[in-house]
């Protein structure tokens, strides 16, 4: 068993969280569940990022203390990852005293083995609001390509970096003054020291992707600076300590205490579980000799690589800490192929999108996307609708709701007491080895598409038996009860493989399976001889109404703190009240009936087992239908002339069932299918989601 400690970036306690911000968490949970299913002890830790300039002027300008602020956006933070299951073992904050002891005893460390160093540095000072403007509070034109509006630290046109000082023309964007130059004390950690150190560390044991450490180079080829720890007053953060008395306080810049908010999460963490049984031992993870005997990966985005695989890293062999067994860096989100847009309503909020659609689509899209290389993904909206519906619905849950019907009614939920298609379930057994891997390597999209070749193994199964139709004839009930207990094994192992993903409907499954373990071990164990419980639907498909709601909403929630607040008004506007007029003149018409006319109708959820043409007849398909009963039923439906037979195979549709059985030239037709439109103009079969049980009457 491998001890082993897992961290994402600290998110900013500064904003709301978004999908963005959400590949790292997905990406980070989905391998710590993973990892944990396959026996290893791992402990997954995170925190709010809380200090810095931008959180004590958000404070101000919401008249709250800076304490008051980062508590509200921390619960905040905490309520979107509970929505979209991120499981961290601790959830902690940069502004505690663990945090402050541990920044304080590696600052000093530094110190004293001459790490440290201090000079005059000349910076941009905003006249206007009496404070030193740190580089994103500056914008200015580019001094190498001449790119008007950019940061005071690099450009996003070219790409280069340079200090804020070298801005052509710059201005603050706290005040929109003109900064002026204002001399100042810093401290310095003198990382070109570390520089052979870092040239060994980037390049060894795999701790870093290839193109990340290509990219370091770059860096160690232009040379290493020493880096400025220190901001000047006013800055919400911890005081550097043991300055001179006579000379103004100065604070830790946040890039400093930030990365060590790591350790104390999970040094916070280990005083939870002191004395438990699952007690934890802060030196076993983080004292330098033991940093063979224990791992520790850091999640992060691309864009903040140079903080954790150089500062980082030095700072912890400087102060005699052990450093990363690996840093893993990700890309950016794209939605639609672009960058998140507010005016468009692709910049979408976590809240926002769990007010619309289950997390565990989203889960599942970004691991059918991840990979472990260092590349941006796209959410494309329509292709998401499609792949959700067309995996999860129409081929992993169809498995079971194709199956455990038959297995409910004519066997008690009992399965079979043999495998009769054991070379099947072992090479799908056996797939499971690849798909750990796969998710140990942070392959997600290949074990995404091993999982799905896993689960068109499964439906190509049940089609070629067809148990729908084995039902029918005599003699057949122990093939119909094999049949489905292999589909259920298939099921069963697919839940296991999903479970880092999906681990919402991985516990649905478990009480439907009436199991309770689904570890990776688990799938070496086939149910034999074991009794399922009754089916009930275990995920929706996506709708696109439901998209585009939340599109318009994520618009509306970027734009609601600038609209004007409502007028109260006694009298309707003219809108409304022309609709109310239309609603009561149509009201007016309606003939209606009494809801015992409507109880008289029984409509129930029927799965199309077959859909053929009918010989003779130009307007007829002929249905066979699976209503829950003990035998099919055979309708007959005037919708040829819409529709081609294969198009209404598997699908689940409504059906009158207690309408009087019809005698046709062509046969009985014991109930009607419903559909909508016109029958001169085109009529559309009303189709239900695939995780509506048969049978169900609807209501």
């Amino acid at each position: 068993m491998r001890e082993i400690l897992v961290t994402s970036a600290l998110p900013y306690a500064n904003g709301y969280i978004h999908l963005g911000h959400l590949v790292e968490y997905i990406q980070t949970d989905i391998w710590v569940r993973a990892m944990k299913a396959q026996g290893h002890q791992v402990t997954y830790v995170c925190a709010d990022d809380a200090h810095g300039t931008a959180i004590m002027l958000k404070a101000e300008a919401n008249g709250v203390t800076p304490e008051e602020q980062i508590a509200s956006v921390k619960a905040s933070h905490e309520a979107d990852f509970s929505k979209f299951l991120i499981n961290f073992d601790n959830y902690h904050s940069t502004h505690s005293e663990e945090n402050k002891q541990f920044s304080e005893l590696i600052y000093r460390r530094l110190n004293d083995a001459g790490h440290i160093s201090t000079k005059d540095v000349e910076q941009l000072f905003d006249p206007e609001k009496q404070l030193f403007l740190a580089d994103r509070f500056v914008k200015g034109t580019c001094p190498e390509c001449d790119s008007p509006d950019q940061y005071g630290d690099n450009c996003e046109v070219c790409g280069t970096t340079y200090d804020a000082t070298d801005l052509k023309d710059p201005h603050s964007t706290l005040s929109n003054a003109t900064p002026v130059l204002k001399t100042s004390k810093h401290y310095f950690f003198d990382l070109p020291e570390f520089e052979q150190f870092l040239k060994d560390w980037t390049r060894s044991d795999n701790r870093l992707q290839t193109s990340v450490a290509n990219k370091l180079q770059e860096w160690f080829e232009a040379g290493l600076a020493s880096w400025d720890i220190s901001r000047d007053a006013p800055y919400f953060g911890f005081q550097i300590p043991d300055t001179p008395s006579d000379e103004p306080d100065k604070y830790f810049y946040v890039w400093l205490d930030a990365p060590v908010g790591y350790m104390a999460s999970f040094k916070n963490l280990c005083d939870k579980r002191a004395g438990t049984e699952q007690a934890l031992d802060f030196d076993r993870y983080w004292a330098q000799e033991n940093e063979h005997k224990t791992e520790v990966y850091h999640f992060i985005g691309k864009d903040i690589v140079y903080f954790h695989a150089l500062f980082w890293p030095a700072m912890l062999a400087g102060s005699e800490y052990r450093t990363p067994t690996g840093v893993f860096a990700h890309g950016f989100l794209m939605v639609n192929g672009e960058k998140m847009s507010k005016s468009r309503g692709t910049f979408i909020k976590a809240e926002t999108y769990a007010e619309h659609l289950h997390p565990e689509y989203l889960r599942y899209y970004f691991a059918s996307k991840l990979s472990d290389k260092v590349e941006d993904i796209n959410l494309d909206l329509e292709d998401f609708m499609q792949k959700v519906n067309s995996d999860l619905v129409g081929k992993v849950v169809n498995i079971a709701s194709r199956s455990a019907g038959f297995l409910v009614k004519k066997y008690d939920g009992m399965l079979s007491e043999v495998c009769v298609e054991s070379e099947l379930l072992e090479d799908i057994t056996k797939t499971g080895d690849e798909i750990a891997a796969a998710y140990e390597n942070r392959e997600f999209s290949r074990a995404m598409r091993l999982i799905m070749q896993c689960a068109d193994k499964a439906n190509e199964y049940i089609d070629a038996k067809k148990p729908w139709s084995l039902a029918k004839l005599e003699g057949t009930e122990q093939e119909v009860q094999d049949v489905c207990s292999v589909a259920i094994n298939i099921f069963r192992q697919l839940m296991v493989y999903l479970a880092p993903v999906l681990p919402e409907l991985t516990n649905n499954a478990k009480e439907f399976l009436n199991l309770d373990d689904l570890s990776f071990s688990s799938r070496n164990e086939w149910l034999l001889g074991h009794k399922i419980n009754k089916f009930k639907p275990l995920m929706q498909r996506i709708e696109e109404k439901d998209i585009e709601a939340m599109v318009e909403d994520s618009k509306a929630s970027l734009t609601q703190a600038d609209a004007p607040a409502a007028t109260d008004n006694s009298k309707p506007a003219a809108k409304d009240k022309a609709s109310a007029t239309a609603a009561s003149t149509d009201a007016e018409q309606i003939d209606y009936i009494g809801i015992e006319d409507f109880a008289k109708v029984e409509m129930k959820v029927a799965h199309v087992l077959e859909c053929n043409h009918v010989e003779g007849a130009d307007k007829l398909l002929q249905f066979t239908l699976d209503v829950g009963e003990d035998k099919p039923r055979n309708v007959f439906s005037g919708i040829r002339k819409f529709y081609e037979p294969e198009q209404l195979i598997n699908k689940k549709v409504i059906c009158v069932t207690n309408l009087a059985p019809r005698k046709m030239k062509f046969g009985v037709s014991e109930g009607m299918v419903l559909s909508t439109g016109e029958p001169k103009t085109g009529l559309t079969i009303v189709t239900l989601p695939d995780a509506c049980v048969v049978g169900d009457v609807l209501a």
